[in-house]
């Protein structure tokens, strides 16, 4: 299989099928980023092809450091391009209060199949979903999560509590449902 670096190398001579590649290769993930930030297909659909363009415009510029970062880039520019769609077609409602703190015992996320458990993420409110996806897929700080949505750093942690203590009741269910 062809490595990252050969196929950035690739996109940097020309080679006509180099970009195909690149798309072929991540518009899976891509899609299924674009499906944990917003849960309609048809709109992760025009998530990802805007993000694509701006990942085979800006491609060859990209620094390739390791074997996955192109990757990482490539999902970081959906991610993005996902929060920047919410921000302007969905009204994102946060809170600053800190939740209480849950008594139950946190679920066994590693009994859900991946594609459940992102079905049960797209259930979440539209806020929790945008900040539980951005602090734990994206790895972003609360600080970082704060200035991307143009909220207090206070309001990112209280909607990621919130977040976590509602895909718990959902997993829950769920695992009640199917006997897991």
């Amino acid at each position: 299989m062809e490595t990252e670096r050969q196929l950035i190398e690739s996109i940097r001579r020309g080679e006509a099928s180099a970009r195909r590649r690149l798309y072929e290769r991540f518009v899976g993930v891509a899609l299924a980023t674009a499906l944990r930030y917003v849960p309609r297909q048809d709109e992760a659909l025009d998530i990802v092809q805007d993000a694509f363009v701006n990942i085979l415009t800006s491609v060859s510029r990209f620094q390739h450091r390791s074997e996955g970062s192109l990757k990482a880039w490539v999902l970081t520019i959906v991610a993005h391009h996902a929060v920047d769609y919410i921000k302007q077609h969905e009204r994102l409602l946060f809170t600053d209060h800190l939740p209480e703190q849950a008594t139950e015992e946190e679920p066994d996320v590693g009994l859900i199949p991946p594609e459940v458990l992102n079905r049960l993420i797209g259930q979440l409110p539209t806020g929790y979903r945008t900040v539980l996806n951005l602090y734990v897929f994206q790895q972003l700080s609360h600080k970082e999560i704060a200035l991307l949505l143009g909220i207090k750093p206070e309001t990112s942690a209280s909607q990621y509590l919130r977040a976590k203590q509602a895909l718990a009741r959902l997993i829950k269910n769920y695992q009640d449902n199917n006997k897991l």
